[in-house]
């Protein structure tokens, strides 16, 4: 007498769990252009690593005897695996049973994916495709009554935000509670021409709103580029998956673990030559950022974030010796690298996403402060700028500013925090002040210059006085700035920086003082 039998039931379920929604539905799924569920996550995972939690959990239908006559599985598949290496939470929905629905029976197990990261301090990757949410209005017509909407696991999906690294993929029409599990992650990303994103599709927003749209005009890539709701966008689901492994390669598995460390094979003492004239003698010259980055950070170790939201702002990861680090910087070329409403609501966040993962920061700053004009204001940029220089003054990881160029106002004085140790370093092209004195001579000096039978000549002496002033070698006399540096000397600076940082960061393991949110 032995259990086989059992055994032989299970096997049965299994195999007809892995067939999903069956033959016809996977191959429609496929036919647009999309992985079906468990080829998601055989791509995104370690070779043979995933390990299934609920595989036969599902609907079931029983003749009079007890036999089983028709089964469904659940349409959200749940597990660990590695990535890298490392142990993680897999919680992914399958479109081709009820297009993803709740009544589809999966939220006990999406309750369970994201208890399974909460409480074994795991990193979780949510492959959303569906509403994730109650399903259509066929599910009152069955029940015979309505419900007060909850948010399933609502309190652990706002909990792991504190905890372990979340992040979320859409691969598909994503809508309502879906569209929420994605934007509630520290890191979510897009594929284009297959995936849309909104807050209800567009048959609602038809009815409801009287706009006739399709689901690319709604609430695909080209409408989210510069929504802020997504963080990246890719070609292709494999893409995305390299994308989400690169992500987690910059972060620990949980806020009580150090950041992983690689072994480096770029020279901690490089120095380049081309940054001695990189940033140009024209204050009104633009240059590339992204050039100096590369100049600095250990080689291909640049991964960017929220590239076209906030554009003027760059928020990256990258390595120092293979030490991970969070970066700032201003990208001059956009709205002159200063901060707007978009750009101010990215640096908080990612500053926030660095305290909350114990990353130091480099902020390599070319600052002119908040952007000025109507539109501006219209937008309420200077509450929004005044939460990222909080954001700022809020962190207790490592921080090193490096002065590139400008550093005026509100926004200049807020890329760090002057009341604490405010490490930094400027390179000779710094230019500072409470305004470019440009702008501020004809503020400061308008009676005389209105009064003047030759304004244009009074600008000139004015502005000549006030360049020989303006040099940073004047604030460093005054020691107004702590130190100067030749810009080759950037890389081995910051080599030398890191090691110090990382001794300090085991004494701050553990939650912030502020959790984080979307």
């Amino acid at each position: 007498m032995t259990w086989k039998p059992e055994i032989e039931e299970l096997r049965k379920r299994e195999k007809v769990a892995r067939q999903m929604g069956g033959e016809e539905r996977v191959a429609k799924h496929k036919s647009h252009g999309k992985l079906n569920v468990r080829e998601r996550i055989e791509s995104l995972l370690d070779s043979n690593s995933f390990h299934e939690t609920g595989a036969i959990a599902g609907k079931a239908k029983y003749d009079e005897d007890g036999n089983l006559t028709e089964f469904t599985p659940a349409n959200f598949i749940l597990g660990t695996g590695r990535v890298n290496g490392r142990k993680v939470v897999v919680g992914a929905d399958d479109f081709t049973i009820r297009g993803g629905a709740a009544d589809g029976a999966i939220m006990g197990k999406q309750i369970y994916a994201e208890r399974l990261a909460h409480d074994l301090q795991l990193p979780i990757i949510r492959l959303v495709d569906g509403t994730g949410g109650g399903g259509s209005v066929k599910y009152l017509d069955k029940e015979g009554h309505t419900y007060i909407p909850v948010n399933p696991a609502w309190d652990l999906v706002v909990a792991n935000m504190e905890r372990v690294p979340v992040v979320s993929a859409c691969l598909g029409s994503v809508a309502g509670l879906g569209a929420a599990r994605v934007a509630a992650s520290h890191f979510s990303i897009m594929v284009e021409n297959t995936s849309q994103l909104f807050v209800a599709g567009p048959p609602v927003v038809k009815f409801g709103m009287g706009q006739d749209l399709t689901k690319e005009e709604l609430g695909g890539v080209q409408v989210h580029r510069s929504s802020g709701a997504i963080d990246n966008f890719a070609r292709t689901e494999e893409e995305a998956f390299e994308q989400i492994r690169t992500f987690l390669s910059y972060l620990p598995s949980s806020v009580w673990q150090l950041p992983p460390i690689v072994e480096s094979y770029d020279d901690p003492n490089r120095r380049e030559e081309d940054l001695i004239s990189i940033v140009p003698k024209n204050r009104r010259t633009p240059y590339k950022i992204r050039t100096i980055l590369e100049a600095v950070f250990d080689k291909d170790s640049i991964f960017e974030m929220g590239k076209y939201y906030g554009g003027g702002t760059v928020t990256a990861f990258a390595r120092l010796d293979g030490y991970p680090v969070g970066v700032l910087a201003s990208d001059p070329y956009i709205n002159g690298g200063g901060l707007t409403s978009e750009s101010s609501e990215k640096l908080e966040k990612f500053v926030d996403l660095c305290q909350t993962f114990h990353l130091p920061i480099v902020n390599l700053v070319d600052q002119p402060g908040m952007v000025i004009g109507l539109s501006s204001e219209q937008k309420g940029t200077i509450r929004k700028g005044v939460r990222a220089i909080s954001a700022v003054y809020q962190a207790t990881v490592p921080m090193v500013e490096i002065i590139l160029r400008r550093v005026f106002g509100v926004g200049g004085a807020g890329m760090s925090n002057g009341h604490s140790l405010n490490l930094r370093y400027a390179w000779p092209s710094g230019d500072w002040g409470s305004l470019p004195v440009e702008g501020g001579v004809h503020v400061a000096y308008r009676r005389e210059l209105e009064a003047s039978d030759n304004p244009e000549a009074l600008i000139n002496e004015l502005m000549e006085r006030m360049e020989a002033v303006r040099s940073p070698f004047r604030t460093a006399e005054a020691f107004g700035i702590e130190e100067i540096i030749d810009p080759r000397d950037t890389r081995p600076l910051l080599c030398d920086w890191i090691k110090n940082a990382y001794e300090l960061i085991p004494q701050q393991l553990g939650p912030s003082s502020h959790g984080m949110r979307p």
